[in-house]
């Protein structure tokens, strides 16, 4: 039976509470979670085609609530470097992994209220998954969030709260109304059932691969949830001794908005300051979706990078801009957050490596 566990203090819960995060330090918890593995290529044959086909690996079984979610196809871009379209997602991106697991746990839960925050595609995942499930849900937004992102939780029949200020100031006000009774925090930063399901990327990617997978990942870092389930990912397979060595993890973040990045350069294990003080400031960049000052697992994150042999790389507007045209000249159209990778390992030729496109153009349009 899965349980939660603080990472900090060993503190435990039960996963039928609607307490979203450690009681006695206020942080994330990991999900206490043995997969039941092991699988095999030859296990997989015949199985739905979605991220639920690995179903030894994952918390939950059986769902009511996906919307075919996972199966997304790797495409080289060059001789080394390859693609996973996570853009081709129901939502249109990746969040969806996660939402998925989100909302069918509440619908097993079955609370008053789902309350999430998002800089735009976790809220419209969550949204979508929820309105899947029949279950009230509430997003809320910082002001300037794409109108494209806005206009797709509302058609998914969600509630929108706009919160003037930053992503931080947004997730504040989410977490208060979290507090109320009988609310579930569809929280992809908070919950570890999100994790579980971003996880399902590098799954695919060993399937894909035909068993094995690339010498490097790469992965665009805001709060990090992406990595991290990669490393579960990656850890998980190692322990099943169906991979031999476990890829670098190469962490991307806007250079405008790279706190994870400064803090693993300078050889911290947490960010700048923490936990009294404030992170390195950030500034307004193209890629919104990652631009977070204050991620609540970073020393989660920064862990995992060096336990992989991993680095953080970080990238300029003008990157930015030049790598979205250019993988629109590829015939790919990528949200100016998911090219962020394309942008920092395009032109290498030393390691294979795989990067997530991770959200569709539609949602922001081409970077001014």
């Amino acid at each position: 039976m899965a349980s939660y566990l603080c990472p900090r203090d060993g503190t435990r819960a039960d996963t039928t509470s609607l307490t979203w995060c450690c009681t006695l330090c206020g942080g994330p918890r990991d999900l206490n979670f043995e997969p039941a593995g092991p699988m095999s290529l030859n296990s997989l044959t015949g199985r739905v085609n979605s991220l639920w086909r690995y179903e030894e690996v994952l918390p939950l079984a059986s769902p009511t609530t996906s919307l075919g979610e996972g199966r997304t196809p790797l495409v080289p871009l060059t001789d080394t470097v390859s693609a996973k379209l996570d853009y081709l997602m129901p939502t249109l991106s990746f969040k969806d992994r996660g939402a998925v697991m989100l909302a069918e746990l509440a619908r097993r839960l079955a609370p008053e209220r789902v309350v999430a925050d998002s800089s735009g595609n976790a809220g419209t995942a969550v949204a979508a998954y929820c309105a899947r499930a029949s279950l009230p849900c509430t997003v809320y937004v910082p002001e300037g969030t794409s109108p494209k992102k806005t206009e797709q939780i509302r058609a998914h029949g969600a509630h929108l709260e706009i919160v003037p200020g930053d992503r931080e100031t947004t997730a504040r006000a989410a977490r208060a109304a979290a507090d109320a009774p009988g609310t579930f925090y569809a929280s992809h930063v908070f919950n570890p059932y999100f994790l579980h399901g971003t996880k399902t990327y590098v799954y695919e990617l060993w399937e894909d691969l035909g068993g094995r997978l690339p010498d490097a990942i790469a992965v665009p870092v805001g709060n990090g949830t992406l990595l991290l389930g990669a490393a579960l990912a990656t850890a998980e397979l190692h322990a099943q001794g169906l991979i031999d060595e476990r890829p670098a993890l190469i962490a991307v973040q806007a250079e405008a908005a790279s706190p994870l990045a400064t803090a693993f350069h300078t050889g911290s294990d947490d960010l700048l300051g923490a936990p009294t003080g404030t992170p390195a400031p950030t500034s307004p960049t193209l890629a919104e979706g990652i631009a977070i000052p204050c991620p609540p697992r970073a020393r989660a994150v920064l862990a995992a990078v060096r336990a992989s042999g991993g680095t953080f790389l970080t990238v300029t507007e003008a990157q930015i801009r030049a790598a979205q045209l250019d993988l629109a000249a590829r015939g790919f159209y990528v949200e100016t957050t998911g090219v962020a990778c394309w942008a920092a390992v395009g032109g290498r030729t030393d390691l294979e490596i795989v990067v997530p496109l991770c959200g569709a153009g539609l949602k922001t349009g081409l970077a001014p």
